[in-house]
């Protein structure tokens, strides 16, 4: 008889979902998947839960294949020696294969007063907490939102759109990620939405009360509701574990999402830096990683060499309210083309990927491994040329 082989997931986002379906394809593979939510969280659509049109969440029973043993619990450290992991409830896990897809969530802000005043939207629960505050906020309360990615983009035209009053505080520049072009099509709608669009050196935000905002520039802006968005960070359970991190915490891996550490402890998704060269946060990466960290394990189990990743882009799509949208064309290797779909056809495409995004993981619980959609970046190869080649010419310097 085969000996069964325990799998444990940490994180139940998109990353994680993926490689616990895609770990179905073996019967003699029982799954954990370990999460603080008995619910999933469509992380694309916070803004909308903000907003008031998207409650943000799916039933596991959706998107989890049959056999997957759901812990709603929170890891609060990976004992690798041992190969288990400690719960906050209680007890431990024991595994043979452990995936840590633990996912991101808001950064700590430095800057004087924004954690204490300001309204982080990252996780379910921050959106939901903003939500309830919008809504005992009269309707013509400013509402200042800080940073010009797609996150701050997407709640400001959301709210706009409904009436509010709203200032989104750019920094440097709106949308950093967007081609010139993009940009010029997002600024444009934002100006129809009524949104005060503020960047360049002045707009830096140097400190926030319970009712403004202040700026590089000397000015201070009244706000009754500062919404953050302003970077992402990850958990420091990979830290906390002893294990191997890059300088924001994500768990170092080679390129076969492997830990650099421990060959049964394997990467995916916002929590993963392979190479230390991490791809952009984000679903998009997440979809592609999570079922190769799942390939890593079951090409282990088998006794055979796991295959590097490949990952590639398509673009960054964003909802400018419920009417309108952009989906930036990119290269493979994340560089924004001259090419993007605004408009209506542009919010039509934004709702077709967050939809396709929860059919993904739905197709995959079905069917695992019967998809490999991603597209391959051959431009990471040189980068990693380029590494080895630093690495060496570093190393024959100091001898």
């Amino acid at each position: 008889m085969t000996e069964n082989i325990d799998v444990v997931v940490i994180g139940g986002g998109y990353a994680g979902v993926m490689a616990a379906n895609r770990l179905t394809q073996r019967d003699d593979v029982t799954v954990t998947l370990i999460n603080p939510r008995p619910s999933f969280v469509e992380r694309i659509r916070l803004h909308q839960l903000v907003g008031g049109s998207n409650d943000a969440v799916v039933d596991y029973r959706k998107v989890l294949a049959e056999g997957i043993r759901l812990t709603v619990d929170t890891v609060t450290r990976i004992d690798a020696a041992e190969r288990s992991v400690e719960l906050a409830g209680g007890g431990t896990v024991d595994y043979d294969y452990l995936i840590y897809a633990a996912g991101s969530g808001s950064a700590d802000p430095s800057v004087p007063g924004a954690a204490e005043f300001a309204y982080p939207i990252a996780s379910l629960e921050q959106a939901q907490r903003l939500r309830r505050v919008l809504d005992a906020a009269q309707a013509t309360a400013a509402v200042t939102v800080v940073g010009a990615g797609p996150s701050g983009i997407e709640t400001a035209a959301e709210l706009a759109e409904q009436g509010r009053a709203v200032t989104l505080i750019c920094g440097e520049v709106l949308g950093p990620y967007l081609h010139p072009r993009g940009r010029l099509s997002v600024a444009k709608r934002l100006t129809e939405l009524g949104v005060t669009v503020l960047e360049g050196p002045d707009a830096e935000v140097t400190g926030v009360t319970r009712d403004a905002v202040k700026l590089s520039g000397g000015h201070t802006l009244r706000s009754a509701v500062t919404i953050w968005t302003a970077g992402f960070g990850v958990p420091d359970l990979a830290t906390r574990s002893g294990l191997s991190t890059d300088s924001v915490g994500r768990l170092l891996t080679d390129e076969t999402l492997t830990s650099v550490d421990d060959a049964r402890i394997i990467a995916a998704g916002d929590s993963a830096a392979p190479s230390d060269l991490p791809f952009r946060m984000g679903c998009q990466s997440a979809v592609q990683l999570g079922p190769q960290a799942a390939e890593t394990v079951l090409r282990r189990i088998a006794g055979e060499q796991p295959a590097t990743i490949d990952v590639g882009f398509a673009g960054q799509c964003i909802s400018l309210g419920r009417r309108a949208g952009i989906f930036q064309f990119s290269s493979k290797d994340d560089t924004a083309k001259k090419s993007y779909l605004g408009g209506w056809p542009g919010a039509k495409l934004k709702e077709l990927v967050c939809w396709s995004t929860v059919w993904q993981l739905t197709y995959e619980a079905r069917k695992p491994g019967a998809r490999t959609w991603w597209a391959k970046d051959d431009k990471r190869r040189q980068q990693l040329q380029a590494k080895h080649e630093k690495a060496l010419t570093t190393a024959e310097l100091a001898a």
